[in-house]
């Protein structure tokens, strides 16, 4: 029976680790810890916006927590340098196994969605650049009801938008907390495992699936 699976995007099919060459050139070897501080405070503050009903759309959030993260670093960027970096974002790379995995799926006859907390159009203009966009057949995104994950009311609004429900719908995500989000709303969840040392909150909700690339889910969902 065909699946309908909703893919996160920032973190699953787009590597956001993809910013630290830019960074690279601009501050040279203290790219990697603005960066990982930058995309932490980024999900934080969507967290944060999404609890206090206090919604702006995850740009925003992203510039917020880009000048959080140089002023804690102690990071002096000029506003055109933080810009570029922004429109950076617009151009991060698809993960390798991205394209493989998204058109086995496609082929077996899934219904494929991309499901994010990013803007719709940023999403649309990132797939399309990266080559996935023919295998998806629309974008979700979270701010269609002011909202972030792993707000329970977003994946049910994903379960309407795909004309789906729990019992065939799967999330999958490479982001621990939008598989226990997507499980304790009544989804299926797929854990993009990439590195083995990342370790999945021990939480009594746990991955209906994990995978260490995509390419292995169109295995497990055929057999």
């Amino acid at each position: 029976m065909p699946a309908t699976l909703g893919f996160d995007v920032y973190g699953t099919l787009i590597d956001t680790s993809g910013v630290v060459s830019a960074l690279e050139r601009l501050i040279g070897d203290r790219a990697s810890a603005l960066s990982n501080a930058w995309r932490a405070k980024q999900l934080e503050y969507s967290f944060r916006r999404g609890l206090m009903q206090n919604y702006r759309d995850f740009s925003v959030c992203t510039r917020q927590a880009l000048d959080w993260a140089c002023e804690t670093l102690r990071v002096d960027l000029p506003d055109e340098d933080k810009s570029r970096l922004l429109a950076a974002y617009r151009e991060l790379p698809a993960f390798a196994d991205a394209r493989a995995g998204l058109a086995a799926l496609h082929s077996a006859g899934h219904r494929l969605f991309a499901f994010s907390n990013g803007r719709s159009d940023d999403v649309q203009f990132l797939l399309h650049r990266s080559g996935l966009a023919e295998y998806v057949l629309d974008v979700v995104s979270t701010g269609e009801i002011c909202s972030f994950k792993p707000n329970p009311a977003v994946y049910a609004h994903f379960l309407r938008r795909a004309g789906a429900v729990g019992a065939v719908a799967w999330m999958v995500s490479g982001n621990p907390f939008d598989v226990i989000g997507a499980v304790s709303a009544g989804l299926r969840g797929a854990w993009v495992r990439r590195d083995s040392k990342t370790v999945f909150d021990p939480w009594e909700i746990r991955p209906t699936a994990i995978v260490s690339a995509l390419t292995e889910l169109e295995p497990l969902l055929s057999g």
